[in-house]
C-alpha cells in the first residue's frame, strides 16, 4: 500500500483569494484601525497615523528577513530583549587564574588517589558478566 507524502508543508494555503489567513488578518486589522481613525479624527491625523499602521501591516504580512517571515524575526527580537541574559565568560585576573589552576590541580591529584585500580582480569570478569546478563556480586 502506497501513501502520498506531502511535499510543500511549509507553504500556507491561500484562504482569501491571493492572501493567506495571517495576511488577511494583518491587512484587515490595519484597515479597521484606519477606518476608526477616519471616522473619529480629521483627515490629516488619519493619514499621519494610518500610513505607518498600513506600512507595518504590509511588512508583517508580506515581509521576510533572512528567508524567514518578518513576524518570526520581530517575535525573536522581542523575546531576546525581554528575557534575562546569561553571560558565562568573564575575564579573570592573572592572580586569580593562578589560584584557580592550583586548586584544580590539587583536586585532580586527590581524584587520582581516590580512583580504584582495576586489574585486567577483574575487568574481563565484569565485561563477561555484562555480556552474559549475569549478576556480579563482586566477590571472586
Amino acid at each position: 500500500m502506497r501513501f502520498g507524502v506531502p511535499q510543500f508543508i511549509e507553504v500556507e494555503e491561500k484562504v482569501f483569494g491571493p492572501l493567506t489567513f495571517k495576511q488577511a488578518v494583518y491587512l484587515g486589522g490595519a484597515c479597521g484601525v484606519i477606518l476608526i481613525l477616519f471616522t473619529r479624527t480629521n483627515f490629516f491625523l488619519t493619514i499621519l497615523i494610518g500610513l505607518p499602521v498600513l506600512i507595518g501591516a504590509l511588512s508583517l504580512g508580506f515581509g521576510t528577513a533572512n528567508g524567514r517571515p518578518l513576524v518570526a524575526t520581530v517575535y525573536a527580537a522581542f523575546r531576546y530583549t525581554t528575557r534575562n541574559k546569561l553571560y558565562l565568560w568573564k575575564r579573570m585576573t592573572s592572580r586569580k587564574m593562578r589560584v584557580d589552576a592550583a586548586t584544580a590541580a590539587a583536586s585532580e591529584g586527590s581524584a587520582r588517589l581516590m580512583t580504584p585500580k582495576l586489574s585486567r582480569s577483574r575487568l574481563k570478569e565484569l565485561a563477561w558478566s555484562l555480556d552474559t546478563q549475569e549478576t556480579f556480586n563482586g566477590t571472586s
